[in-house]
């Protein structure tokens, strides 16, 4: 399967939404409050949501996803023990749920270096940031493979 690198538009403009509202912040102590109160905006997740296969592994701290389909869009949950990777679950969200999975995996990920997230969180914090970004490229690819079928 060929991907576009053309970031589809409307995960562009939900980037760039993200990047102009940590702009706002003229330190990292600033930006990273903010993160902390989008993780605390999250929608609830459900308990029986946090299984084995939902796990994201990678992360140091718990992660879990909750994907499903909805009129050809993929809907993205999620939620971690940890308020700064909360935080980075609902940027993630932001761009990403509820968009076509084909414009998911078209998606290139430089609004992360944009915001300044690559120099500024730990190593261990941008490994599960990895490893969640793989997770919804991997589902997201799931979700093209259960179409085309």
């Amino acid at each position: 399967m060929s991907v576009d690198l053309e970031t589809p538009e409307e995960i562009r403009n939900a980037e760039d939404e993200l990047v102009g509202e940590f702009d706002l912040f003229d330190d990292w102590i600033g930006r990273y409050e903010y993160l902390i109160d989008l993780g605390r905006q999250l929608p609830p997740f459900p308990s029986e949501w946090q299984t084995e296969e939902n796990k994201i592994h990678g992360c140091q701290s718990q992660v879990w996803f909750h994907t499903s389909m909805c009129d050809g869009r993929l809907q993205i949950s999620g939620i971690s023990d940890a308020a700064i990777v909360s935080g980075l679950i609902a940027v993630l969200l932001r761009v990403f749920s509820g968009r076509r999975p084909r414009d998911i995996l078209a998606a290139r990920t430089d609004f992360i270096a944009e915001i300044g997230f690559d120099r500024h969180l730990s190593p261990t914090r941008s490994n599960g940031l990895n490893a969640m970004i793989d997770a919804i490229y991997r589902r997201a690819g799931d979700a093209v493979a259960v179409e085309s079928n």
